[in-house]
């Protein structure tokens, strides 16, 4: 009985998952795929993330922690380089765990990334409110408070939820609507409309850190690492390092937990694998290339940002716009909160397009209801119904929930993804060496092993709240996976008839 929950996917069933008339159009080259990285890459990390965590984890030194959480993810990004080229499907990480360590695992990666895309994109549309009123309010105009953000709200002083005396957010709301309706009409137009957002915010990036630059004072980097360069905890208790007031590490190693967010957005691009022209080739260069360009310019902007402002004053909600008002660069301020609604607004629908392929994939085999989840649009070769319901999902969380709340959901599942992604490539090494890899993962296994344990790492420095959350998401999961999936198994079905 229990060796049928570890029973793997073949990789000629996922080949013969390309064929049919229920695929989706492959119309995306390398650039789009890039494209698509990058323009999940580059959004709140940069123009939010960057703020909080160098004013209170790392200083100055979040430039290392980029670092280290860029290595952590250039590693699984080679793993997921070398999954792609062997099976371009929609599916990303779960598809791979089903071809190797079988359906209960592919089941718990594939729930693990719903919530994790559902919880990103809600915590992107409250960034993409934030930055919206505040660029509105430049000219005078405000939105209604009553419909301007979350009813509630964390007090982390008072140590409990506080009324916010708004109804909700109808900014976050109202760009989540359309995003999903244009994430209906097609991947193609999705993709253009994402590549005119990524070339506004890649140009105001590049004029951040080339204006930026002349205004550093090194002085405001010294002390270069004034919460120390470790703040490694162990299942939320600090075991190396200094603690904050709220009780979790403060440190280098610390703002690497944290600014992972930033990085969630190239495994997006091995999710659209099924809608690349030439997925092989295609794929791997979209996902390392989107990673090394979002890398280089992490660094970049966060070394300008830490030199222009003090990391005890930059301010939390704002920071790269607010750093050009410091300065005295008022027309710097209204160009970077632009440039960040575009950015952020990229990274939103890149979410939003990924997770319905998620859905895609557990329906091709059965876990979740076909009819629904895996229903392709006749015209627009679009998953349309599990794109509206995420829509929905994400409209519902983004409107009604807090994005404290939110922001601390995000990181825990996508690296327990990338742990299974890298240990899964020793496992197709060593099960089939003769599969076909287009791509391989360079210096298999040290890389794969120092992907695990990077990963590990960066989850063990996480909140308890991230794990708690985990366990109740996981055990929800798997009643359903019981009750519905295992029943409803195409290796289930498949199985069953053998035995007829």
């Amino acid at each position: 009985m229990f060796r049928h929950l570890f029973e793997r996917k073949p990789l000629h069933v996922l080949h013969k998952e390309m064929e049919g008339d229920n695929r989706l159009r492959r119309v995306l080259g390398p650039w789009s795929l890039t494209s698509l990285g990058v323009g999940c890459i580059i959004g709140a990390g940069i123009f939010v993330i960057t703020g909080y965590a160098a004013h209170f984890k790392a200083g100055p030194a979040l430039v290392v922690s980029f670092v280290m959480s860029g290595m952590a993810c250039i590693f699984s990004a080679l793993c997921y380089a070398e999954f792609a080229s062997m099976a371009p499907v929609a599916g990303s990480a779960y598809t791979y765990a089903y071809a190797t360590l079988g359906e209960l695992f592919a089941w718990i990666i594939g729930w693990d990334l719903i919530l994790e895309y559902t919880v990103a994109s809600a915590s992107v549309a409250h960034g993409w409110s934030k930055y919206f009123q505040n660029f509105i309010d430049m000219f005078n105009v405000k939105v209604p408070h009553i419909l301007s953000t979350a009813p509630f709200d964390f007090d982390p002083v008072r140590g409990g939820f506080q009324s916010t005396g708004s109804w909700f957010d109808l900014p976050a709301l109202v760009i989540v609507a359309i995003l999903t309706v244009l994430l209906i009409i097609g991947i193609k137009e999705s993709s253009r409309f994402n590549n005119l957002m990524v070339a506004v915010k890649l140009g105001v990036v590049l004029l951040v850190i080339g204006v930026g630059a002349f205004y550093i004072n090194p002085a405001n980097w010294h002390p270069f690492a004034p919460f120390g360069w470790t703040g490694f905890s162990l299942f939320g208790k600090t075991v190396c390092g200094q603690t904050g007031l709220d009780g979790a590490p403060i440190g280098m190693m610390a703002g690497a937990a944290m600014i992972f967010f930033a990085y969630i957005g190239f495994d997006a691009v091995s999710t659209q694998a099924e809608e690349a022209r030439n997925p092989q080739r295609d794929v791997p260069i979209g996902i390392i290339a989107s990673l090394v360009i979002c890398t280089v310019l992490y660094i970049a902007v966060t070394v300008v940002l830490t030199g222009m402002v003090p990391y005890d004053q930059i301010d939390v909600d704002a920071p790269v716009a607010d750093a050009f008002k410091r300065v005295g660069l008022p027309w710097g301020q209204f160009v970077v909160s632009l440039g960040a609604i575009g950015g952020i607004t990229s990274v939103m629908m890149v979410l939003m397009l990924s997770q319905p392929r998620i859905f895609l994939a557990m329906s091709r085999d059965g876990l979740l209801p076909k009819s629904f989840f895996g229903a392709v649009h006749p015209k627009f070769r679009t998953p349309w119904k599990s794109t509206i319901l995420t829509g929905i999902l994400v409209g519902a969380m983004a409107s009604f929930i807090p994005l404290g709340v939110l922001a601390e959901l995000v990181n825990i599942g996508t690296l327990l993804a990338f742990v299974i992604v890298c240990a899964a490539v020793l496992i197709m090494r060593y099960r089939h060496p003769e599969a076909a890899r287009p791509f391989r993962c360079p210096w298999s296994p040290v890389i794969p092993l120092l992907g695990v344990g990077f990963c590990l790492v960066l989850m063990l420095s996480l909140p308890p709240a991230n794990w708690l959350r985990l366990a109740i998401w996981m055990l929800l999961g798997l009643l359903i996976y019981f009750l519905y999936g295992r029943r409803h198994s195409v290796m289930a079905r498949h199985r069953s008839d053998g035995r007829n």
